[in-house]
């Protein structure tokens, strides 16, 4: 389970990474493109749907990464104290949502992604990127999620979520 637990929490810390550049490239193509229009009056047809695709993919590759590193939004009013049976059974169930909902919609969004990509939709732009490369995000990012999840529900019982949380200065 430790090598498992390493796996995911490499996946999750590379696709967190790369997520961060998309959102830094975001930021460079859309400069650009405020360049290009304004100063040259000459706008692109490619960064709008460009930055699109690197939004999408950002976001769903952001997520397992955030609940890795537990960023995510927490109300620990009740159950502060991480060593308390209570505290374990709390984040646990609430870990289980997020597998429960991470699964659908990776399923779902594979059924959508399987079909589009048969079908070879396209975008309805000039470039007419293949649906599929924003459409593989969905169930990319929320099976990672799903799995980060079921990582953090044995770290929570093994004590290394307290470890991890030791480490980025948490309570």
């Amino acid at each position: 389970m430790q090598a498992l637990t390493k796996i995911v929490d490499g996946l999750s810390e590379f696709f967190g990474i790369l997520a961060g550049w998309m959102f830094f490239a975001i930021g460079v193509f859309v400069a650009y493109e405020v360049f290009m229009r304004y100063a040259l009056t000459s706008p692109t047809v490619w960064v709008d749907e460009i930055a699109r695709i690197f939004q999408v993919w950002g976001t769903f590759a952001a997520t397992a990464y955030v609940l890795k590193h537990r960023q995510h939004i927490i109300i620990d009013l009740t159950f502060r104290d991480v060593n308390s049976l209570q505290r374990r059974i709390v984040e646990t169930f609430s870990l289980l949502v997020i597998v429960f909902f991470g699964c659908i919609a990776a399923k779902y969004g594979w059924d959508i992604w399987v079909k589009s990509t048969l079908a070879g939709h396209t975008t309805d732009s000039y470039l007419a990127v293949p649906k599929a490369y924003t459409q593989s995000a969905v169930w990319v990012g929320f099976g990672l999620l799903a799995l980060q999840a079921l990582v953090e529900i044995y770290k929570v019982w093994t004590g290394q979520a307290n470890l991890q949380r030791s480490e980025l200065g948490s309570h």
